[in-house]
């Protein structure tokens, strides 16, 4: 086979391949070059005058963007002066007529209506700072430059005059652009005087701090005249002088100009120029057309180099590949590929195609077989997914009968595959009102195949073997084969979920059928539902489900979605009272009413509270009938006092006409003994008489006092001294006075009932009274008795239980309630030394209960 190759007389033969990858590398990289020179210049100078467009109208707006800024810092100063203390003070006593034509006063130092002027001076110095008054007369002028005061400013502007706000105005005086800011001026009651207006010169030191530090080396900004094509001012006098016309500058510079939005009572049309000199601009084209000329020999090198290296490295590859061919026919044809040692040897792959062709053709054979085999594997792997699978799937042909069953569907209807095959799938496990809706479908792909979609799905009834039903959702999916078509039946049980569907039904019937109320309202505050027990609610309300809540609510429903927290409430209506649980579903949208009827209970409650104030009287009276000695001796004191007294006034009188003196203080006695007495009854009755709880504001240390009184008898017959250590500070607390003394007199008397158990010279009662921390009052009642002992500490506040033998044990559980309804506590212990302290803690103040 060598012959024939090297017989053949061409050129290209001759050539080696590296060479000539180099070769045809470099004419494409220098066609490619050509190319690029006529087309990159044009683009490049395109880019480039784009560019310069753009960042010329960028720093234009920079330019006039810090000028705005600029101006914006005057009319804060301004406002911050016309809004001083200093203006509305010196305004308060001035009165400016309107047929007043005083000449203005002119200040040359800082005049008394402005502060300090390091507090606002920090921007360029204004030239006049103006007060001026309601008809736009100028008053009074702090003249703060050297320039005189342009003679527009001097009489009436009704521009100024008519204006009720902070405003900047862009104007001439004198040929001289000006900055204007004003601000309305009041005294210290608010009234208008008129405006405060400052002057600020848009001259060079202007323009130049308007820019704030920018360096302007290349760009100058002004202000042109659009009217006349004049320049009024710039940054820069020497290089634009105002006055120069826009036509002698354009051939120096590059001009931007833009108008000004913010000044709309500006009296002349002004805009804003920047101006770019030519020279600048002609340095960046210089610089622009070197790097474009740099980038072009760049390119055409990076472009002749790659196109020769990536044929140079074609050509090594395709030698690789020849190299492996002659290794490949060494092994698999047993002969070695020929191999010319001079010139091209791409020629050699033509020779040698046609064995590539049977080599190929043995490869097919191969690949068929593996193919196969793969085939094998592939089925054996999807009939084990399909016996796996957890619904059945039966597999029938065209007529419908059954031609493979997996175990799923063998386990749920109970039929063995080897029974099933060949028999009709519908008539075999179908309810019989099933069947033609069965057939149907399946018609349906045979009679419009391209029709159809890949999958039909439809719930029916199955039957099992032993002739239950089951509901099935079958899907039915075609399967085009070479020869015929078959059809894949999936039945999924849906017992389980038609149970699950059961109890969600149930469970969505539960509100309906639920004696409570209950409600759902959207984030908006509108009732989405409401069940027949809510009626007594939008009744209440006055609205029905689909309509809005009233206003308090709805705010009170977005307040509760958005804190994401449960929130409880009650509702009063007419005759019903409600407790409602408000639950946000902040995923949802939405909030759940939850209502329960509470009247019963509040009623049970108000009851209850009856029969403690029941339980109360009875306990005072019979406290009160344990008194009953005492007490009759206390008043017995008084009445034989008065007795003897009006007994001595007889026989004075008829002993003798004189004595009327004597006679007078016994009858004073008389008097004040029958005071004492009616004070005892008075007491008694108001202890023992039956009335509605009533607090009031009450001195503390006066009611320890009252209540040692009451047992003062049985104090002395106990023979023992009450210590009242009372608070030197005043103790008022706002108490029910009668239940209060109730308690202090259970107390007292437990401690005289323990003395009598020990000697009578070791008998010891003290009652102290103390501010405490947090708005507290402390009463104290501590006897030197034998003490409590450490099993009855913890059940003396329950019911029934006493250390006494004719006690009831409902004294100290009647206490502790008392207490606890003032907002109190009450506590006992045990003292080392002996003896017992009783404490009681109750708020102080005559803060109003709830």
């Amino acid at each position: 086979m060598q012959s024939p190759l090297i017989s053949r007389p061409n050129l290209l033969r001759r050539i080696p391949m590296p060479l000539l990858a180099i070769l045809v590398g470099l004419f494409c990289g220098l066609f490619v070059w050509l190319v690029l020179e006529q087309v990159q210049p044009r683009a490049l100078k395109s880019i480039f005058a784009d560019e310069l467009k753009v960042r010329l109208e960028q720093q234009a707006r920079e330019t006039l963007i810090r000028y705005n800024n600029y101006v914006t810092a005057h009319t804060s100063t301004i406002r911050l002066l016309a809004n001083h203390r200093k203006l509305s003070q010196y305004l308060e006593p001035v009165h400016w007529l309107e047929s007043d034509r005083e000449v203005p006063f002119v200040y040359y130092n800082t005049p008394p209506w402005l502060p300090n002027t390091a507090l606002w001076r920090t921007l360029i110095q204004p030239s006049h700072i103006l007060l001026i008054d309601k008809q736009g007369r100028t008053r009074e002028i702090y003249q703060v430059g050297k320039r005189n005061l342009p003679s527009e400013l001097a009489g009436i502007n009704e521009l100024f005059s008519s204006e009720n706000r902070v405003q900047a105005l862009l104007t001439t005086l004198g040929d001289e652009p000006y900055l204007l800011v004003s601000e309305t001026a009041e005294d210290a009651t608010g009234t208008v005087m008129g405006l405060l207006m400052m002057m600020a010169p848009i001259d060079e030191q202007f323009l130049t701090s308007s820019q704030q530090g920018v360096a302007l080396d290349d760009v100058v900004v002004g202000l042109l005249d659009a009217d006349e094509q004049r320049f009024l001012s710039s940054s820069d006098y020497k290089r634009l002088p105002p006055g120069v016309l826009m036509e002698k500058v354009e051939h120096d510079y590059q001009v931007t100009d833009q108008s000004f939005f913010e000044y709309e009572g500006s009296t002349i049309n002004i805009q804003f120029a920047t101006l770019v000199p030519n020279t600048v601009m002609e340095v960046i084209r210089g610089r622009v057309a070197g790097l474009e000329r740099r980038q072009r020999i760049i390119t055409a090198t990076a472009f002749v180099t790659i196109f020769t290296l990536v044929f140079y490295l074609l050509s090594e590859r395709l030698n690789r590949i020849l190299r492996r061919i002659s290794l490949f026919s060494r092994r698999a044809l047993g002969e070695a590929q020929p191999i010319i040692e001079q010139g091209n040897q791409l020629f050699v792959l033509e020779d040698w195609i046609k064995q590539f062709i049977r080599l190929v053709r043995d490869a097919r054979d191969e690949m068929r077989q593996q193919h196969e085999f793969e085939m094998q594997e592939s089925e054996a792997l999807k009939r084990t997914i399909m016996e796996a699978a957890l619904d059945s799937i039966v597999t029938i042909d065209e007529t419908g009968r059954i031609i493979e069953f997996n175990n799923t569907a063998a386990q749920t209807l109970g039929h063995d595959r080897d029974e099933v095959i060949g028999e009709s799938f519908a008539e075999l496990m179908l309810d019989v009102k099933n069947q033609p809706v069965f057939r149907n479908m399946l018609n349906s792909f045979l009679e419009n195949p391209g029709d159809q979609k890949e999958e039909v799905q439809h719930e029916m009834w199955a039957v099992t073997r032993e002739g239950n039903q089951l509901p099935v959702e079958i899907a039915i999916k075609p399967i085009q084969l070479q020869t015929r078509v078959v059809f894949t039946v999936y039945m999924h049980d849906m017992s389980n979920r038609r149970r699950a569907e059961q109890v969600i039904r149930s469970l969505a019937k539960f509100p309906s059928e639920s004696p409570s109320p209950v409600l759902r309202v959207n984030q908006p505050g509108v009732i989405i539902y409401a069940n027949a027990a809510s009626a007594p609610l939008l009744e209440y309300w006055g609205c029905e489900q689909g309509q809005t809540l009233p206003l308090y609510w709805k705010k009170r429903i977005s307040d509760v979605f958005l804190s994401g927290k449960d929130w409880e409430s009650q509702l009063v209506s007419d005759d019903r009272i409600y407790s409602l649980l408000i639950t946000p579903v902040v995923d949802l949208g939405y909030v759940n009413i939850y209502g329960r009827d509470i009247t019963a209970v509040r009623q049970a409650e108000h009851q209850a509270r009856e029969h403690q104030q029941e339980l109360i009287h009875v306990c005072r009276l019979s406290t009160m009938g344990e008194m009953a000695t005492g007490l009759a001796h206390e008043l017995n004191q008084p009445l034989s006092a008065i007795a003897n007294y009006a007994n001595g006034c007889v026989r004075r009188l008829q002993l003798s006409g004189n004595g009327g003196d004597d006679i007078l203080h016994a009858l004073g006695q008389i008097n004040s003994q029958a005071d004492r007495a009616g004070e005892i009854i008075k007491r008694l009755r108001s202890l023992i008489g039956k009335q509605p709880p009533i607090r009031s504001v009450a001195d503390i240390n006066q009611l320890v006092k009252e209540v040692c009184s009451f047992v003062e008898f049985q104090a002395r017959k106990a023979n023992v001294v009450i210590e009242q250590e009372l608070s030197l500070v005043l103790l008022k607390a706002r108490v029910d006075v009668v239940q209060i003394e109730q308690v202090l007199l259970n107390l007292v008397r437990n401690a005289l009932d323990a003395l009598l158990e020990i000697q009578e010279d070791e008998r010891s009662l003290i009652i102290r009274t103390s501010c405490q921390a947090g708005g507290y009052i402390l009463i104290e009642v501590l006897d030197s008795g034998p003490g409590i002992q450490d099993e009855a500490m913890g059940r003396l506040f329950e019911p029934f239980y006493t250390t006494k033998q004719s006690g009831m044990g409902m004294g100290l559980v009647i206490s502790q309630t008392i207490i606890e309804d003032h907002n109190g506590k009450i506590s006992a212990e045990r003292l080392e030394e002996g003896g017992t302290r009783f404490s009681i803690m109750i708020p102080s103040g005559e803060e109003r209960d709830g």
